[in-house]
């Protein structure tokens, strides 16, 4: 398992150790003791399936309070992923990164509790895992616009599918500050 650092302090992406050959290939998707040898999370609560097809885009998503870390990949397709560091007081704050994850580079993306986190689906479909720190809290569930002019996040798509609430989500300069993630050193 190799981990690499982005621009966003606390996320990083994990390439597992892939084993194939022309039968088909095996990986370790997680593994509570390595991950915890790299300060990631060794106990996740819940695990989610979403599929979505080309040109949806869905987020920017949070919990806030009961925040969810995830560890995101692909079990089909390819998707831009993007997580935002918007907890208070954070020297990041407002800051972003992008990953672009597929089945075919088996990249996984921990993106910490206290991101908002999106996507955007690049393929014909794709199925996106969610391994999730704390579970889904309907009362916390949050989000921010996805093309929020202060973020400034550079999606590759200009015209997205988005559901109702990504539509209605509000500015970040419009969140009650009590409705976002606390920077803790």
């Amino acid at each position: 398992m190799k981990v690499i650092e982005t621009n966003l302090p606390g996320c990083v992406v994990i390439e597992p150790a892939v084993h194939g050959d022309d039968r088909g290939f095996f990986y370790e998707a997680w593994n509570a003791e390595r991950f915890a040898a790299h300060g990631l999370p060794d106990r996740f609560v819940q695990s989610n399936v979403s599929s979505s097809t080309r040109g949806v885009l869905r987020g920017l998503h949070y919990q806030w309070p009961n925040p969810q870390g995830k560890l995101v990949s692909l079990l089909e397709g390819e998707v831009y992923d993007v997580a935002v560091d918007i907890r208070r007081g954070s020297p990041h704050f407002g800051r972003w990164t992008a990953v672009l994850l597929s089945a075919g580079n088996k990249r996984h993306l921990w993106i910490p509790e206290g991101f908002a986190h999106g996507f955007a689906v690049l393929s014909e479909r794709a199925v996106f895992n969610y391994l999730c720190t704390a579970p889904f809290d309907r009362e916390a569930d949050a989000s921010i616009r996805w093309n929020d002019a202060t973020l400034a996040v550079d999606w590759p798509i200009s015209t997205p599918i988005l559901s109702a609430k990504d539509e209605r989500a509000p500015w970040l300069e419009d969140v009650a500050p009590e409705r976002l993630p606390i920077y803790t050193p």
